[in-house]
């Protein structure tokens, strides 16, 4: 473990990206010892650090005439399998150490799609929470008049993410649009009437839900009168609950940063639609939930692991679940783990989980439906033609079994239980991996 040693001291206060390396470090370096090639070319070494770190200052005048300065970044990863692709987030916790385990997981994430998409990352520490409107347009054209010389359709990709919805995508496509004088497809997740894709914005909660089906349909089961507790109440955990209520489960719990709610008689696609439009429309709080629905009950600066289900999905943010949580998930029964968040599960949970034969899914796989369909996204650019939904959801769907299935080979147990951990980290070095070997010292 010399090298977690190396990298670690390379990487001083970076914690989440060294919880993340070690992470995947647990099962790939095993690999690498009976995989000699791979230790040869320092691979692993290779992939932990970024090609390229870009940090930049954006200043921006607020609503009163104010300068407001902010710090904004991109990852780049790896581009050994195609360019580089991966989302952009304004949150005040943005931070390096942040956008680089994003980005390390993106790799991985994207390769496991088996679409050509390397791996990158970036944001801010900008917070659009509480901006008008003017002053988030001023914020995003001063962020990609520095962001565009380093992107590209055949470079660089960027996405949405936390806090970066189609509104922050919008501004910075025009900008991009502005200074390079060209339409491209240089970023994704963008609107339908200009380039982009159908299913998009269901996409990562969909792929959640396709994914947990593909574990279900392996135990004989299905999704009909599941228990679901999900978190969050954003774009994620909005459709990963419509989806599973399509399929009949039972949802009962979503959240924010103020706490969740609790419906026991099951959150419904009415009940459901009325969040959507309290979150995306008047960008309300999740306790509003009990002023529509007084039958539910609210917990107050609380998560909701301590709810009694069948199906966890944590689609907020890092680290939302700790090893209590999980203890508390394992006893009241909670077979099965999804996540719709970027690495929402501390290193204690998820060994917790695997010890308890839960079947734990990590976010780079059951949440790559979100990255794989803006891979869809580029290709309809490339032809200059949109695809129906069915079709887009057809390939979303076969995408999320194909990476389900690489997790089962690389990641079954002699006992038949399936590390999807194991899975998701050794199919997803393997491609990127070989491409790295193939293009030698670079």
């Amino acid at each position: 473990m010399n090298l977690l040693k190396e990298i670690e001291e390379k990487n001083p206060y970076q914690p989440e990206f060294i919880q993340a390396v070690k992470e995947v470090a647990e099962h790939i370096l095993p690999y690498i010892e009976v995989n000699p090639k791979y230790k040869k070319h320092k691979i692993f070494d290779r992939m932990a650090e970024p090609e390229r770190v870009i940090i930049f200052r954006v200043a921006w005048l607020d609503d009163a005439g104010e300068i407001q300065i902010n710090r904004g970044y991109r990852v780049q990863m790896n581009s050994a399998i195609g360019p580089y692709k991966g989302g952009l987030r304004f949150h005040p916790t943005v931070n390096l150490s942040i956008l680089k385990f994003l980005a390390f997981e993106q790799t991985l994430k994207n390769s496991l799609t088996g679409l050509p998409m390397g791996g990158a990352k970036g944001g801010s520490d900008f917070n659009p929470k509480g901006k008008s409107d003017n002053e988030v347009m001023r914020f995003c054209q001063s962020f990609m008049t520095e962001l565009y010389r380093h992107i590209g359709h055949n470079l660089d990709v960027p996405a949405g993410d936390i806090g970066v919805g189609k509104r922050e995508i919008a501004y910075m496509f025009g900008q991009y649009k502005k200074i390079k004088n060209e339409f491209t497809g240089v970023l994704t997740g963008k609107g339908l009437g200009w380039g982009g894709s159908k299913i998009r914005p269901e996409a990562t909660g969909y792929g959640l839900i396709y994914f947990i089906q593909e574990i279900l349909k392996s135990q004989e089961d299905t999704l009909v009168g599941k228990v679901v507790a999900i978190s969050g109440s954003g774009n994620v955990a909005q459709y990963a609950a419509e989806k599973s209520i399509q399929c009949g489960a039972k949802v009962v719990t979503l959240s924010d940063s103020e706490g969740f709610i609790y419906d026991e008689t099951g959150i419904t696609a009415e009940k459901l639609a009325w969040v959507i439009e309290l979150k995306e429309v008047r960008r309300g709080r999740i306790k509003e939930y009990l002023d529509q629905y007084p039958e539910a009950k609210f917990f107050a600066n609380e998560r909701p692991w301590k709810v009694k289900c069948d199906i966890a999905l944590p689609c907020a943010t890092e680290n939302e679940l700790d090893d209590k949580d999980a203890k508390q998930l394992i006893a009241n029964g909670c077979k099965y783990v999804g996540e719709g968040a970027n690495m929402p599960s501390t290193s204690e949970a998820v060994s917790l989980f695997n010890k308890a034969k839960v079947f734990y899914v990590p976010g780079k796989a059951a949440n790559a439906g979100g990255v794989a369909v803006s891979g869809l996204e580029m290709t309809q650019n490339s032809l200059r033609y949109s695809w129906f939904s069915e079709k887009v959801d057809d390939r979303l769907h076969l995408i999320m079994k194909g990476i389900h299935d690489t997790c089962v080979r690389y990641g079954k147990q002699a006992d038949g239980h399936v590390n999807y951990e194991q899975g998701a980290n050794i199919g997803g070095f393997v491609k990127v991996a070989d491409a790295m070997i193939d293009q030698g010292v670079v």
